[in-house]
């Protein structure tokens, strides 16, 4: 077993405070290993446990010295010069991506939506999904396309309301909103 470490009050020691060491200067013990100190140099208080804290502590002016640079210290290197960059004039991307799209084929509600316009009367979604697939009109490879017709459909009459496309006629049973 360790025998406890001695952390001395306004001294600065590296604390990790969000997963990030920060020198972190300790301003009171809280007890129990616990200490309220002010990371540096930003001065936010924070609190910490002896186990956060790294280091033997090093006074405040030991600190601030060891930051600032000192005057024999050469300058840092300037970077070297780059080449002026020679800019070619862009496609816009919306303009580019709407070259790219293709005529796409309607959503499943969408030819739900066709299916009953062309039935005239209430259908049930495995009657609609057999039409729609039989015309080409939607393409699936799930195992259940009539129970995704179904969510879907209830869904819209649930959020639109009233602006709905559908409505329900009877149980399973659905037809176009007049």
């Amino acid at each position: 077993m360790d025998a406890k470490r001695k952390i001395e009050i306004g001294k600065v020691y590296s604390a990790k405070v969000g997963g990030s060491w920060l020198p972190v200067r300790i301003d009171k013990s809280l007890g129990h290993g616990r200490y309220e100190g002010a990371a540096m140099p930003s001065g936010k208080t924070i609190k910490t446990c002896t186990d956060a804290i790294r280091g033997d502590g090093e006074g405040l002016d030991q600190w601030k010295a060891r930051r600032t640079p000192k005057a024999q210290d050469p300058p840092a290197p300037a970077a070297p010069e780059k080449a002026q960059k020679v800019e070619k004039p862009r496609k816009p991307k919306a303009a580019a991506k709407k070259a790219q799209r293709t005529e796409r084929k309607p959503s499943g509600l969408d030819a739900a939506v066709q299916v009953l316009a062309e039935a005239g009367e209430p259908l049930n979604t495995k009657t609609m999904v057999e039409r729609m697939l039989a015309k080409g009109l939607w393409a699936t490879g799930g195992k259940t396309p009539a129970a995704t017709i179904y969510a879907a459909i209830i869904r819209e009459i649930a959020v639109k309301g009233g602006q709905s496309r559908f409505r329900k006629t009877e149980r399973g049973m659905f037809a176009l909103a007049k």
